[in-house]
């Protein structure tokens, strides 16, 4: 009887979550060096942005967009840019604009204007133009940032080749059935830093 308690105090009869596992943002899983997460989306990237919130306003004004005009496309019109990009223009874009950029996009059966971006009109807008308008949106168009910087101007080389502007061939229409996962969809940010902070200590190191 008198042994009784001290086995009873081994034990945790009432749980209530206190204890239970956990990762931190940037703590590696086990003896792997890769960080179990990464940075949210709209972190700030390393390799800095083309045109800074505080350069460029986020504003949908005419204005504004003209003002990002004369930014150059750093990213060529590659078989992996384009390759990479026919989700993001499929997901994001072709609801309105259609698979091939024509304006009959299956938002249009209800109600949405169809906006034809092969016309000679958006052929002859500048790169840097479309990215303002994906970066901020206009008019009837919402903005895509979302679409992270590097995809954006991978998106600008797949519409150029839908015009035929660009000498390039792409595949059209969605990459697999509704549902699927994995390759078929993005992936994680791309931005922000890919390595814990030189001086983050992961929490097994800091309890002894």
């Amino acid at each position: 009887m008198l042994a009784l308690p001290l086995m009873l105090t081994a034990c945790e009869w009432f749980t209530d979550f206190k204890r239970q596992p956990s990762i931190w943002t940037w703590e590696p899983v086990k003896d792997t060096l890769t960080p179990s997460r990464g940075n949210p989306q709209m972190s700030v990237p390393t390799t800095g942005t083309a045109v800074a919130g505080f350069q460029v306003s986020y504003g949908a004004f005419p204005a504004t967009i003209d003002s990002m005009a004369s930014l150059r496309n750093p990213t060529p019109a590659s078989d992996s840019s384009l390759a990479n990009v026919r989700k993001y223009f499929q997901i994001n874009c072709s609801v309105c604009h259609g698979e091939r950029a024509m304006g009959d996009g299956p938002a249009t059966k209800f109600g949405m204007p169809g906006i034809n971006l092969t016309m000679d009109m958006t052929k002859g807008r500048t790169d840097g133009y479309i990215f303002g308008m994906i970066r901020n949106g206009r008019g009837l168009m919402p903005p895509y940032n979302r679409i992270e910087e590097m995809d954006r101007w991978d998106i600008i080389n797949y519409l150029r080749a839908l015009e035929g502007v660009n000498g390039k061939t792409v595949e059209v229409g969605p990459l697999a059935a509704p549902g699927v996962t994995g390759d078929k969809v993005p992936g994680p940010t791309r931005m922000g830093p890919n390595v814990p902070a030189p001086f983050f200590k992961p929490r097994n190191l800091l309890i002894r």
